[in-house]
């Protein structure tokens, strides 16, 4: 069997900013309008049901196999969002953040890395302080206009419908890890922490 080469391909420049001055080794994102479509369906229970892309899931955990910690950093909480992060094995989230910096800022000095090496994917207002901050920024097509006009990316996807796999992607096309990743075994990862 031949080994696959990559067809996916980004702008050079892109790819000097996405690798970042100091290298990225931690890439956050928001959840609503990110992982999933922003919508929130609350059941007559009072019960949150959330729909997220494998495409995205996939994306994060090949990230994480890449060398680049997925943080999840969302200003709501529900059991729908806890039980998506432990399913791909996410070590570090923080729910309900009103402040998001100040939960990254914890993050950080827990992995002992800093906001030069950080990338950040967010959608609205709340997430603007911690992507204007990251070395990175990236924001889903269907993000708010004020969001993409301050990032450095925009993804061709929306949120909830694989932004979050294109932002990893790009992550690891500049860090020099995407081919090796293709290369290697093309299994599940689920199950893998």
């Amino acid at each position: 069997m031949r080994r696959p080469e990559p067809v996916l391909a980004f702008d050079p420049a892109l790819l000097l900013q996405a690798r970042g001055e100091a290298g990225i080794d931690v890439a956050i994102f928001d959840v609503d309008g990110v992982l999933t479509d922003g919508r929130i369906y609350i059941g007559e229970h009072g019960e949150t049901v959330k729909a997220f892309s494998t495409l995205d899931g996939h994306g994060l955990k090949l990230l994480a196999a890449g060398g680049i910690t997925p943080v999840v950093i969302s200003g709501r909480d529900s059991a729908a969002l806890r039980r998506r992060v432990a399913d791909l094995g996410i070590r570090h989230a923080v729910y309900g953040a009103g402040d998001k910096v100040e939960a990254a800022d914890g993050v950080l000095a827990a992995l002992g890395s800093d906001w030069s090496r950080v990338t950040a994917m967010g959608d609205d207002w709340p997430d603007l302080p911690l992507l204007d901050r990251v070395a990175f920024a990236c924001a889903p097509a269907n993000a708010h206009v004020e969001v993409k006009a301050r990032v450095h990316h925009v993804t061709a996807a929306e949120g909830g419908r694989g932004a979050a796999r294109e932002c990893c992607d790009l992550l690891l096309t500049a860090a020099g890890r995407y081919a090796d990743l293709l290369r290697g075994p093309l299994h599940t990862l689920d199950g893998t922490r």
